[in-house]
Order: structure tokens, then C-alpha cells, then sequence
């Protein structure tokens, strides 16, 4: 199954400090290519578990003693750890957002380039998806989802314009749905318009927000003193999160202070945000809108 090469993978294995002998986690498993780079730089006694919901990655599964890969969503990391018999791990690595191959497999509908049923499920077995939310939302739900996670300033034209549309006929597939947008795509940057449209459809559906923030929340008491956390976000909604949580273990607000005015935080912030390079950008696209963050737990 075509997978294509993992963004930044030098820099994000390099972020976790590997020991040989050491427990990690690969949140994000996809095509298998930052879990075959981190099992290169394991001994013997080092293990990696790996995290992938969409049934596609398990064909990718690496034949390893030393592997795992636990088909399911990483907003579970704790419990399905806990399951395998860890409590403790040395290093997390995420990467998030849709993979190339998501994008690639038209059927799929996360790519505006295709004509396809509208989808957009990382899981096969979820019940909500693209349709469900088109179709089904409520006006005011649906003008919330394009607004927060697309950041659209046209979101309630947007919400009032597929409201109309599906009274006339139910939104199946992309094509139609692409027609109904159409007043809103300006010349120039109907691509980008589409996108974040799709983006904000694509969020909702997987819940990625809420899953990304289930998730931070549990690394702190996964991680080993000394462990690394090493994640890659593709929009400024994810990475915003990353950022404040490594910052003050907070997703908003500030964190309470003692008399001194000091504050007790989780982790701590490993060197400067990694973007990918020219050659990086120009050899996969996808890398164009990564960062990578790397914290240590404290």
C-alpha cells in the first residue's frame, strides 16, 4: 500500500533522545515510517508501540518482536498501554492530521481533488461522518464547525447556503457539495477556500480536537522524568494546543501561581519550532504547513 515519506522524520525521531533499551510510542502509525526509524535506533531490550484506528495502516505492520501496533484511536494511549502491561514509556511521537494515503484514495473523500462520496472518516467503523454532519446539522452547528475549525468569516452564509440546498435534495457526493460552494470560492483562492471547508467538515467528523486534547493530557503521567514528547501539527487550531500544553500544561488560561508568583508546569520546551526545509517542501508538499514541537517531561 503506497505510503508516502513521513515529514521531518529525522528531526522527530532525533526529538525523542532514544536509549536503546528504552518503552516509545508512535501515536500516529500511518505508513510505518517513523516506527521503522525509531526500531533502527533500539536494542534488543527496547520496545515501540504503535497507535492506528484506520484499518488501511495494518496492513503496514512491521514483523518485529520488539513491535506492536494497537488498532486504535490515540485518544485511548493510557488505557491500551495499561492493557500491554505499561505504565511508563520513554518518548511519544505524533503526527498528525490526515496521512498522504488518506488524501490519495479518493474513495476516502478527504481530497477536494476527487469526485467521491462525501466521507472523511480516519476510522471505517465511525457512524458519523462527512454526509452525517452536510446533511444532518443543525444550521447553527454546522455555521459553529466551518467557523471554529475552518476559521471561514463566510461560515453562517456558508451553513444558510447547504441548509437550502439539502431541503431541495440530500448532499451526496463532492462534486454536488463543491457546486453548492461555488459562490464562495473566490477566483485564486477557491483551492484554499475548499479546503478549509473541508478541513473544518474533516475535524468534526473525527473529533480531532477533542482527541488531540484527551490525548495531551495523558502524556504527563506516561511519561518517564527525563521522557520526550515529539509532535508535528499541520494547522494553527492543533498547534496552538501543543503549544500552550508544553508551555503550562494548559490548553487556555494561565496556570495558578503560589505566593512567590511561581508555577509548577509539566514539561519543558526542547530548542526552537522545526519547520521542514525548501528541499523537504519541494520533494512532498504535505511537509509545507508542518511544525514540530519537542518538550521533556519534568
Amino acid at each position: 500500500m503506497e505510503y508516502h515519506n513521513p515529514v521531518l522524520l529525522h528531526e522527530t525521531v532525533e526529538g525523542l533522545n532514544i536509549k536503546p533499551d528504552g518503552v516509545y510510542v508512535d501515536v500516529t502509525f500511518g505508513g510505518g515510517g517513523h516506527s521503522r526509524e525509531i526500531l533502527k535506533r533500539l536494542g534488543e531490550g527496547g520496545r515501540l508501540y504503535a497507535f492506528d484506528q484506520d484499518q488501511d495502516a495494518q496492513q503496514n505492520s512491521i514483523d518485529d518482536d520488539r513491535f506492536k501496533l494497537i488498532p486504535e484511536n490515540f485518544r485511548y494511549i493510557k488505557r491500551f498501554l495499561r492493557f500491554h502491561g505499561v505504565k511508563k514509556v520513554d518518548g511519544i511521537l505524533g503526527d498528525f492530521g490526515v496521512s498522504s494515503h488518506q488524501f490519495d484514495v479518493a474513495e476516502r473523500g478527504f481530497s477536494t481533488r476527487f469526485e467521491s462520496d462525501l466521507d472523511m472518516r480516519m476510522n471505517q467503523n465511525d457512524t458519523l461522518s462527512a454526509y452525517h454532519v452536510v446533511n444532518k446539522y443543525e444550521e447553527e452547528a454546522l455555521r459553529d464547525v466551518l467557523l471554529q475549525y475552518g476559521e471561514l468569516r463566510s461560515a453562517p452564509k456558508i451553513a444558510r447556503t447547504i441548509i437550502e440546498a439539502r431541503e431541495e435534495a440530500p448532499i451526496k457526493t463532492s462534486e454536488q457539495f463543491k457546486k453548492i460552494l461555488n459562490p464562495f470560492l473566490p477566483k485564486h483562492r477557491e483551492h484554499k477556500v475548499l479546503a478549509q471547508v473541508y478541513q473544518a467538515i474533516r475535524i468534526e467528523v473525527n473529533q480531532e480536537i477533542e482527541v488531540l486534547k484527551e490525548f495531551l493530557m495523558q502524556t504527563e503521567a506516561l511519561l518517564e522524568t527525563g521522557g520526550r514528547l515529539s509532535l508535528i501539527s499541520y494547522h494553527s487550531l492543533e498547534d496552538r494546543l501543543v503549544k500552550r500544553y508544553i508551555r503550562n500544561g494548559l490548553f487556555e488560561g494561565e496556570p495558578e501561581k503560589d505566593m512567590y508568583g511561581n508555577f509548577e508546569v509539566p514539561f519543558k520546551k526542547v530548542g526552537k519550532l522545526i519547520v521542514p526545509d525548501h528541499k523537504e517542501i519541494k520533494e512532498n508538499n504535505r511537509a509545507r504547513s508542518a511544525k514540530l514541537r519537542i518538550a521533556e517531561c519534568l
